[in-house]
């Protein structure tokens, strides 16, 4: 009986692709959909749809890549929702969104796809950022919108990425540090006025905005030394993790006191287990 349901909503013979599309409008149908699926819209699935693309990574970074397959197919899945809403709305379909990238991709590797020569990842790379930005040119011209080299970093992107990017941008036409050393510069100038904040009086404001100009300087500097800020605190949030958790382990074998000197101790014996 379930699979005769199954085939119902699944047309036989078609491939994965097609079934998850069938099965996408099934969920969206008005009156035999999924209550959850038939109320939703580009806002709700939204934060889904970042979701979903950080646990691709999660996967990745922890090499398991049976659950990459898995969290793969819930980002074609979001895909899928974003695109049968649009339809329904009649602004573009699945088959559009395709089309889309597969002209993005064409037109972006004339190397592959047509007579350019480019001979390393490094002109590949700046042959990309030109055909991106004379995309946004050609988009702000439509929009008749102002014209800047920032345009396009979307906002809702996570603060260390984002700040990469705008700094990325800034530094196409000129506006950057020729080396590290403006950068390191930069930040020890940012502690000094952070300290200079704190006090029993301090503005929360105001730190915000020192502590918000140590950590673009930080990233600035990840970036010139070709470290992506993410991976980096990612890494380093992880190891502490770890680190932190071994030290609970050892304080709760041996009855260590909780005293910062005692577990500051053990936090060593951690780090030294680690080499």
């Amino acid at each position: 009986m379930e699979k005769a349901e199954t085939d119902d909503v699944v047309p036989p013979m078609t491939s994965p692709l097609e079934q998850l599309l069938a099965i996408m409008a099934q969920l969206r149908d008005s009156e035999h959909g999924c209550p959850w699926d038939r109320i939703q819209d580009f806002a709700t699935i939204a934060p889904y749809t970042i979701e979903e693309a950080y646990e691709v990574a999660d996967a990745i970074a922890r090499g398991d890549m049976a659950a990459l397959k898995d969290e793969l197919g819930d980002v074609l899945f979001q895909v899928v929702f974003h695109a049968r809403m649009a339809e329904e709305a009649k602004l573009f379909t699945f088959d559009d969104v395709a089309a889309a990238i597969v002209d993005k991709m064409l037109r972006r590797h004339p190397h592959v796809f047509g007579n350019a020569k480019i001979s390393s990842v490094a002109a590949q790379n700046e042959a990309w950022e030109v055909h991106k930005e004379s995309e946004r040119r050609a988009g702000a011209r439509r929009g008749k919108e102002c014209e800047s080299v920032l345009d396009g970093v979307a906002l809702a992107l996570p603060a260390l990425s984002r700040a990469v990017k705008i700094q990325r941008r800034a530094a196409r036409i000129g506006f950057d540090w020729p080396d590290e050393a403006g950068v390191f510069a930069k930040i020890e100038e940012e502690i000094v006025e952070l300290r200079d904040e704190i006090g029993p009086d301090a503005d929360k404001g105001a730190l915000e905005d020192e502590v918000g100009d140590l950590l673009f300087a930080v990233t600035n500097l990840a970036r010139k030394l070709e470290i992506d800020p993410e991976t980096a605190l990612r890494r380093a949030t992880g190891k502490f993790e770890r680190r932190f958790r071994r030290v609970e382990t050892l304080a709760t074998e041996r009855a260590t006191g909780a005293d910062l000197d005692a577990l500051e101790a053990l936090w060593q014996e951690a780090k030294r287990e680690e080499r």
